[in-house]
């Protein structure tokens, strides 16, 4: 690759400036675009040959494994919607993918790999905000534009970057694998104190017969907290009054919901604003998602907040602090008993969702006591404090080298690199 010492002006925000002999293909001049299909949790087989790429980035995408195939092919499939719009996949072999996963055939003779790179660095930032995370849907994917490098210089890239980041893929595994043993810590901790009371005397297999702690009490959910299906989503009409929209990525990402987040803007009714306006002690879950692993997560309103609405997709709890805390409810939300039920009950086939009924059906065990409850939430914080710092500091490394992944890939994708032999 000669050396580049002249470039061009794009006109793109996040592109800048390419050098002066490359040029800018939309992605629908490059690939045919297409879609996965509709397949249901019902279709996976523990046996299944295949596998079924879904919407989510963990454990390479893979919802699970069925015995057909629908592409035998090199592809490029992205995300269309949810949490992880806009992430990109290189894929190749026999696979499948769901209906939230768009399809990239190249019809050029440009180097695939090359394209992969230069769109898994674009693509996030055409993505637009939505109630459920984001969208990027096919027509929007194929107005995207991406710098094109003559073919050697492609193939020159594309070695170079597969080379670094698969050595930074491998430090980010590693320290995902700390977090998620971190994590399963934390859960432990949590799930023994809210179930069987600090003290410990009710034992697993006691708890097992359905034997409750001294002085406990199990309810289910619709007697013990007011459940809420917010139906506001982020359009903007005259008639409705602005407001600060807590929306599915606040709740899936984060613990707790302070006002110091950046939240959507958007609009509600008078009507909406009184029935799903968040307040300090309230509980918001995730009520649906494409797999069952991410239903009902949980985040826990920690501040008074101005002027915010909880949006689609969540469930907005507020529970009767005469009976049971805010704080040990959310903790509740946590545990594994609760998850287990949350997850055996989810139904759905393009996504998996919580009914009203399994939501307020599921049961809930706790304390008599107040005063009780407040000692099993101060516990778990001090027990789970040196955990949740350890996990903090080990994602900061993972977004720190993940922002130099980024950039080196902007870089190399943008002529800024020099790749001289």
């Amino acid at each position: 690759m000669s050396k580049i010492t002249q470039f061009k002006r794009t006109g793109i925000e996040w592109i800048s400036e390419i050098p002066i002999h490359w040029e800018l293909w939309p992605i629908k001049h490059q690939f045919e675009i297409g879609r996965g299909r509709v397949i249901s949790q019902n279709e996976l087989k523990e046996d299944g040959r295949y596998p079924v790429y879904s919407s989510q980035t963990f454990e390479d995408g893979v919802l699970g494994f069925i015995n057909s195939y629908d592409f035998d092919e090199e592809l490029l499939t992205w995300t269309t919607d949810g949490v992880n719009a806009g992430s990109v996949f290189h894929r190749s072999g026999k696979f499948n993918t769901t209906n939230v996963c768009g399809t990239l055939k190249s019809i050029t003779e440009f180097n695939i790999r090359y394209q992969y790179y230069a769109l898994m660095f674009i693509a996030p930032k055409c993505k637009r905000p939505d109630t459920n995370g984001a969208k990027i849907m096919n027509n929007e994917m194929a107005i995207i534009k991406i710098p094109i490098p003559p073919i050697h210089e492609q193939i020159t890239i594309a070695n170079y970057l597969d080379l670094k980041c698969a050595q930074i893929n491998n430090f980010i595994t590693k320290k995902q694998a700390f977090i998620d043993f971190l994590k399963e810590q934390r859960q432990s901790i949590i799930n023994d104190a809210v179930t069987k009371g600090i003290n410990k005397k009710t034992t697993t297999k006691e708890l097992s017969l359905g034997t409750l702690p001294k002085n406990w009490s199990s309810k289910r959910l619709k007697f013990i907290a007011d459940v809420r299906f917010s139906n506001v989503d982020k359009h903007t009409h005259k008639e409705e009054t602005p407001v600060r929209l807590c929306n599915y990525v606040d709740v899936y990402k984060n613990d707790y919901i302070t006002n110091d987040m950046e939240l959507m803007n958007a609009s509600a009714t008078d009507n909406e604003i009184s029935r799903f306006k968040v307040f300090k002690g309230d509980i918001i879950i995730t009520k649906d998602s494409e797999t069952s692993n991410d239903i009902a997560v949980s985040a826990l309103v920690t501040q008074d907040l101005e002027n915010v609405v909880c949006g689609y997709h969540l469930a907005l709890i507020r529970a009767d602090e005469t009976q049971i805390l805010s704080e040990f409810l959310f903790r509740k939300f946590q545990s594994k008993e609760v998850n287990a039920h949350f997850e055996v009950e989810a139904t759905g086939v393009t996504r998996v969702g919580l009914s009203m009924g399994d939501i307020t059906g599921v049961t809930m065990s706790y304390p008599n006591s107040l005063q009780e409850q407040k000692e099993i939430v101060e516990f778990i914080k001090t027990e789970t404090v040196s955990i949740d710092t350890a996990i903090a500091k080990t994602t900061k490394e993972i977004d720190l080298i993940k922002e130099y992944k980024e950039a080196l890939i902007s870089e190399a994708v943008t002529g800024k690199i020099n790749l001289n032999n």
